[in-house]
C-alpha cells in the first residue's frame, strides 16, 4: 500500500506486520470506514482523507497493537480521533432547505457560497459494504440519505459518534464507551439526547423511511424510467406529476431552494430553463436514485456536466426532493463520470 508508506516511517514491529499482509487487512475496511467518516463529516472528500489518515497511523503503529481489541474496533477509533480534530473547527456542513425558507422561481439567483458550507454526495461504491447480511445493508444505504447525514450535522461530535456506533453500526454502550474512553452511562446519556434532536428533525435515528434503492419494486423502477424521460423530453407535465405536491428542488452550492409544483415547474421554464436538452445518466448516490445530468454543449455538439442529482423517493412512490449538486468539477470525477458526451452524428445541425 504505496499510498500508507508515503512520507512514514514505520517501525520494525509495523514492517513485520506489513510483511505479514496487515496492508491488505486495513484495506478491507476503507469502505466501511468511508461510510462512517462520511456520515460524521457530511462529505466524501474529507471523509476519504479522513480514512487515508486512519489508514496511514495504523500502519505506522502496526508494530504496537497488542491485539487486545479487534483490528475493526482499533481501526474505528483512530478514524474517530482523526474526524473529531477535523470537526473542532466547529463549522457544520448542511442542505440549503436547512438554512433559509423557501424562495419562488422568480426570485434573484443569489451568487453560490462555499463548498465547505454543504453537505456534498457520496458514491454508494465507496461509502457501503459490497456484502453482508441484506438487514444492515438495508440499514447503512438508509443511513447515508442526505437527509439523514443533514441531521446528524445538527449534533455535537461525540453525540454523532455515538448515535453512528449505536444505532447505525449496532455496537455496544460497552464498546462504545471503551472507543471513546468514557463511561456506559455518559454514552446512553448522549444517545438520548442525539435520538432526541433527530426527533424533533423528523428523522428516524437509524436513518429508515425512505424507499430502498437498492430494494426497488418495479413500481419504483418505473417512476425514476419516467423521471428520465420526461427530463429529457422537457416534458414538465409529465415530470411534476411524479413529484410530491411539496417536493423540493436544490441547487447547491446556491443557497436558495424551491417547494412545490407550481414553482418548480416555473424554475424550469425560467432560469433553469438551459437543462432543456439535458441527457440522464444514472448513479448511485448516498444510498438513493441519482443521475448524472449534461447539458447541450454551448457549440452545439455534445453534452457537458451540469448537476449530479440525487433523488428523494418516498414509499408512496413520488419524488419528495431533488438535489442537484453543481459541483461537477470535482464529483463528476469523483463518480467515475466521463467530462462529456459526444452528440449524436448530426446534432449539431440539427439543433441549428
Amino acid at each position: 500500500m504505496s499510498s500508507m508508506q508515503s512520507g512514514s516511517g514505520a517501525s520494525g514491529g509495523g514492517q513485520a506486520l506489513a510483511e505479514a499482509g496487515i496492508e491488505e487487512r486495513l484495506e478491507a475496511h476503507r469502505a466501511e470506514l468511508t461510510g462512517y467518516c462520511y456520515r460524521l463529516l457530511g462529505s466524501p472528500f474529507e471523509a476519504e482523507d479522513a480514512v487515508q489518515e486512519t489508514l496511514v497511523r495504523a500502519w505506522r503503529g502496526a508494530g504496537g497493537f497488542e491485539g487486545r481489541s479487534s483490528l475493526r474496533s482499533w481501526l474505528y477509533r483512530i478514524a474517530t480521533n482523526v474526524c473529531m480534530d477535523s470537526l473542532r473547527a466547529g463549522s457544520r456542513r448542511a442542505r440549503p432547505i436547512d438554512l433559509s425558507p423557501a424562495s419562488h422561481a422568480d426570485a434573484v439567483l443569489p451568487g453560490t457560497t462555499a463548498a465547505a458550507d454543504w453537505i456534498e454526495p457520496v458514491p454508494d461504491v465507496r461509502a457501503l459494504p459490497a456484502s453482508g447480511d441484506p438487514a444492515d445493508v438495508v440499514v447503512s444505504r438508509e443511513s447515508i440519505r442526505l437527509a439523514f447525514v443533514a441531521a446528524l450535522q445538527h449534533l455535537p461530535p461525540r453525540q454523532r459518534a455515538v448515535l453512528i456506533l449505536r444505532e447505525v453500526l449496532a455496537w455496544k454502550a460497552s464498546e462504545t464507551a471503551e472507543l471513546l474512553g468514557t463511561t456506559v452511562a455518559s454514552v446512553n446519556s448522549a444517545l438520548q439526547r442525539a435520538r432526541a434532536t433527530l426527533a424533533q428533525a423528523g428523522v428516524a435515528a437509524d436513518g429508515e423511511g425512505a424507499a430502498d434503492a437498492a430494494g426497488m419494486d418495479k413500481e419504483h423502477q418505473a417512476l425514476l424510467d419516467a423521471y428520465v424521460d420526461a427530463f429529457e423530453r422537457y416534458d414538465l407535465d409529465l415530470l411534476t406529476s411524479l413529484l410530491h405536491e411539496d417536493a423540493t428542488l436544490s441547487m447547491p452550492p446556491y443557497p436558495m431552494w424551491l417547494r412545490g409544483h407550481a414553482d418548480i415547474r416555473a424554475w424550469f421554464l425560467g432560469t433553469g430553463r438551459g437543462c432543456r436538452g439535458s441527457r440522464l445518466l444514472p448513479v448511485a448516490a448516498n444510498g438513493a436514485p441519482g443521475f448524472a445530468q449534461y447539458r447541450p454543449a454551448a457549440d452545439g455538439r455534445g453534452h457537458t456536466p451540469w448537476a449530479l442529482q440525487v433523488l428523494d423517493v418516498d414509499a408512496e412512490g413520488r419524488i419528495t426532493a431533488l438535489t442537484s449538486f453543481l459541483d461537477t468539477e470535482r464529483l463528476f470525477p469523483l463518480f467515475g463520470l466521463p467530462l462529456e458526451l459526444p452528440g449524436e452524428p448530426g446534432e449539431s445541425q440539427q439543433r441549428g
